[in-house]
């Protein structure tokens, strides 16, 4: 990998740097899926990532196959699953818990209904679903772990991503994962002294590197090179690092996405603080995925990691040079052209009191107190709402 020359604002650090939380979005998306993977779903390295799910690759079969072929039996001997005859196969195949769904779902049936129904009862009314399948053709994944497995059913057009071509892309630009270039595991946050300190042992309870039967999903950052974008108000350096996450599931589970962004701080629970310049792409699995994800995602999460921070900075210190409103009246003015009422914006007006002492004035207050603001609503569809109108507040300025 072509490592990024260090500008003057952006030199590596030996130890921690205090970092100010209390502003920009807080995500916690990374955060929930740390909470909700098992050990043996954790990787404390991605070429050990990669390994594992390209050899499960290497495991399967796609097949596009006609729907009223297949054979939905439930034998005696299997009386409490269903296994499916499949043609160009003389053992049956096991369907999993998401194949099942996902095969219930193509052929219009109730998916929680028949998961209680015996499996004789289940097994018939699935076949007459593919019987009738108007599509007429399906896609198959099947696995050979020393036992057929169905690991997905789709339409004949899904474009397939596979996991290990993502792996495979971060690996590019990010090498092992855990510290031979500069993208990493990230480090940690001590609340104690508000330090973000970016050196941490890779563990399972600390890494961010997933994949399970049905997806991957990896967080990676630039902790060690903290970028400085102007001053707080005691006059120490607002600092930032750079990180990204991705994740993508080749049974067709969720979308392929990749979210680059500047952020202050990564706590022990994953949550993402102080984050700015948040940009997302995704990719349906539709039918040209592959060639969407060569052309546009895997070259974008490049260009990301190779750039030069000078426009974020240059975008930071042009919103805080902006001055916008002077008075209380130029502050509602403006907050009310912006889309926000009155009351929210009495209530904007106090956040950046609150937390700065002094009212907004430049466009980089306002969205500092619009992103506080949002961070206390219950609800992610407000929250995304006013992070949008911050944002759009926030182009402007540049």
């Amino acid at each position: 990998m072509n490592m990024m020359t260090l500008s003057r604002s952006e030199q590596p650090v030996s130890g921690g740097f205090r970092v100010d939380v209390s502003r920009g979005q807080r995500i916690g998306r990374v955060s929930s899926e740390w909470f909700a993977r098992p050990d043996d779903e954790r990787y404390l390295n991605l070429p050990d990532l990669y390994e594992s799910v390209r050899g499960r690759a290497e495991r399967a079969q796609a097949r596009t196959v006609e729907s009223r072929a297949i054979r939905v039996e439930a034998t005696r001997e299997n009386s409490e699953r269903l296994a499916l005859m499949v043609p160009g196969r003389e053992a049956p195949v096991a369907p999993t818990h998401w194949s099942f769904g996902q095969l219930c779902t193509l052929v219009g049936a109730p998916t929680s209904y028949l998961r209680q129904l015996p499996a004789a009862l289940s097994a018939i009314n699935l076949q007459h679903g593919l019987l009738s399948h108007r599509a007429e053709l399906v896609k198959t994944l099947e696995t050979d772990n020393g036992r057929l497995e169905l690991r997905a059913v789709t339409g004949p057009d899904y474009g397939r991503i596979w996991d290990h071509e993502l792996v495979a892309a971060v690996m590019k630009i990010a090498g092992n994962g855990t510290g031979d270039t500069r993208w990493k595991v990230p480090g940690v946050m001590d609340w104690s002294t508000m330090t973000h300190n970016p050196f941490v042992n890779v563990t399972r309870d600390t890494t961010t590197f997933y994949a399970s039967d049905r997806d991957v999903f990896l967080f990676l950052v630039d902790d060690t090179n903290p970028i400085e974008a102007g001053k707080l108000a005691d006059g120490s350096p607002d600092l930032y690092f750079r990180g990204f996450y991705c994740w993508n599931s080749e049974v067709g589970s969720k979308t392929l996405g990749i979210a680059s962004f500047y952020l202050r701080a990564v706590c022990m629970n994953r949550n993402l603080w102080g984050v700015e310049n948040f940009e997302g792409i995704t990719i349906r699995h539709s039918k040209f995925a592959a060639q969407r994800f060569a052309h546009e995602a895997a070259p974008a999460l490049t260009r990301f990691a190779n750039s030069s921070p000078a426009q974020f900075i240059a975008g930071i210190k042009a919103a805080r040079e902006r001055i916008v409103a002077r008075t209380d009246e130029e502050r509602q003015t403006f907050l009310r052209r912006g889309g926000f009422s009155r009351s929210e914006a009495s209530k904007i007006i106090e956040t950046v009191l609150d937390e700065e002492n002094r009212k907004p004035e430049s466009i980089f207050d306002f969205v500092q107190g619009i992103t506080a603001f949002a961070r206390d609503k219950a609800h992610q569809d407000t929250r995304l709402e006013l992070e949008g109108k911050a944002k759009r507040l926030m182009e402007r300025a540049i």
